[in-house]
């Protein structure tokens, strides 16, 4: 491993060279046309490459309603131009929320997620041309262990975790199996509604260390969703079985996925049990097969979790302590699980992520990856939040804005710990500054400066 240092790249050479200097194999591409071909599934089309990850606001209302604040984010990403917009977490369970401005989805406020979609949509439309018409994709989750729907923790977890588990919660509840099938039952309501919305997918979130994603790692488990792989991925198989059976191909179903949790064995996935710090896919590339035999046509891999390891998927100038790679480290790792499943399992659409720590040269290494098969489409997080318009600009301009780039700061972190409603402080900061503040007055830094010491 080599030293963390912070972005400094002034044109793609000096990237190209300090991939050479680290002994990395991140392929970057001169060339973006890829970026702006579209590709074509069984239900309608993605027009570009490009891809909006879920991010989420916690910008909604008390009842699990989008927020104007939340209309305001999806114009923005609308208007952007992406091929594929990931709307983000939104619980199928009201105790299944993160926080109490956390998105749910019931049969109460269906029509205030139509309304959201529709205006999204014209936005686009307006911003973009009549001919342009986003994949839309609906995030469902249960926050499990990260449960806080009234602003005190209540953690449903599937297991307990040494590495996760907080000293100062006294009472961890663990998930039964009986109500583990009573939420598979939510999830397919959930899309039932989703599809009534409008969207064209629903994504079943199974990452980062929330329910579904925990319950992949439940090696310790009894009973028929723990110990073996049959069992651990039963959860997950089941949903999409069910959602399959009663809405059959009127409505995509997508993954976001986990595919290395970088926590030791037997409490992380796609570990290797000798080497916390070694990805081992086996079990992930099993189930990206069976995924592919029920029909999913789009993977969003993620890894690692943003609550312990941030890094791993997240790499930033700035964050929580200072990690023990260089972020190119990351962005080689992740490029290279992408490849291993995108090659080993071609009938899935693999999204490639990580990118934003890159800046302007983000959209570089993303068409070198989709050339060189690592993914087929590429997906922004933070960097949609600090500037919406990237894929527009590539499309028009065949470059991203250096000014308006995601520095990598983790300050839209920072606000969701505090609990306020996330977005770029930086590069709109005529909503976010003030919230940021607020939440920061009289707190200590959550920017480390220790070398990380728990992983």
């Amino acid at each position: 491993m080599y030293s963390h240092e912070k972005y400094h790249f002034k044109e793609v050479g000096e990237l190209i060279q300090k991939i050479k200097d680290l002994k990395l194999d991140v392929p970057v591409s001169e060339n973006l046309d890829i970026l702006k071909s579209g590709c074509q599934l069984r239900r309608g089309e993605i027009q570009n490459k490009m891809v909006i990850h879920p991010m989420e606001g916690c910008d909604g209302e008390l009842d699990g309603s989008p927020s104007e604040l939340t209309f305001r984010r999806y114009k923005r990403f609308a208007r952007g131009g992406a091929g594929l917009l990931w709307f983000e977490a939104t619980a199928v369970a009201p105790e299944g929320r993160a926080n109490p401005r956390h998105l749910y989805i019931g049969r109460e406020n269906v029509g205030t997620f139509k309304k959201m979609l529709d205006y999204s949509l014209k936005e686009g439309k307006k911003a973009n041309g009549e001919e342009y018409k986003p994949y839309t994709v609906l995030q469902l989750t249960h926050s499990g262990r990260y449960s806080r729907p009234i602003n005190v923790p209540a953690p449903i977890i599937a297991v307990n975790n040494p590495y996760l588990d907080k000293k100062e919660i006294q009472h961890y509840h663990i998930i039964t199996d009986e109500e583990l099938r009573g939420l598979e039952e939510a999830y397919v309501e959930a899309a039932i509604l989703a599809k009534e919305a409008g969207f064209d997918a629903v994504d079943i979130k199974c990452c980062h260390r929330y329910l579904c994603s925990e319950l992949l790692s439940a090696h310790t488990r009894e009973g028929e969703y723990g110990g073996s792989f049959e069992n651990r991925t039963r959860f997950l198989l089941n949903i999409i079985d069910k959602i399959k059976s009663r809405l059959e191909d009127t409505i995509g179903i997508t993954v976001r996925l986990n595919v290395f949790d970088a926590i030791s064995y037997p409490y992380g996935w796609g570990v290797d049990k000798a080497d916390t710090n070694q990805y081992d896919l086996k079990e992930p590339i099993m189930l990206v097969k069976e995924l592919s035999k029920r029909g999913v046509e789009i993977l969003n891999i993620s890894v690692g979790n943003p609550y312990y390891n941030p890094h791993v998927g997240r790499p930033y100038d700035l964050g929580p302590y200072v990690p023990k790679e260089h972020p190119l480290e990351a962005i080689d790792r992740l490029m290279r699980m992408a490849k291993n499943i995108q090659q080993q399992v071609p009938t899935i659409m693999v999204i490639g992520t990580g990118f934003s720590w890159l800046r302007k040269l983000g959209p570089h290494v993303a068409a070198g990856g989709i050339k060189d098969g690592c993914f087929r489409l590429v997906g922004f997080g933070r960097q949609s939040f600090a500037y919406p318009d990237f894929a527009r600009d590539i499309l028009e301009k065949n470059q991203f804005d250096e000014k308006r780039c995601c520095i990598a700061c983790s300050k839209c972190t920072e606000i969701m710990r505090d609990g306020g409603r996330t977005g770029c402080v930086i590069h709109d900061q005529e909503i976010y500054m003030d919230i940021y503040k607020a939440g920061r007055k009289d707190k200590p830094s959550l920017v480390g400066t220790h070398e990380a010491d728990h992983i």
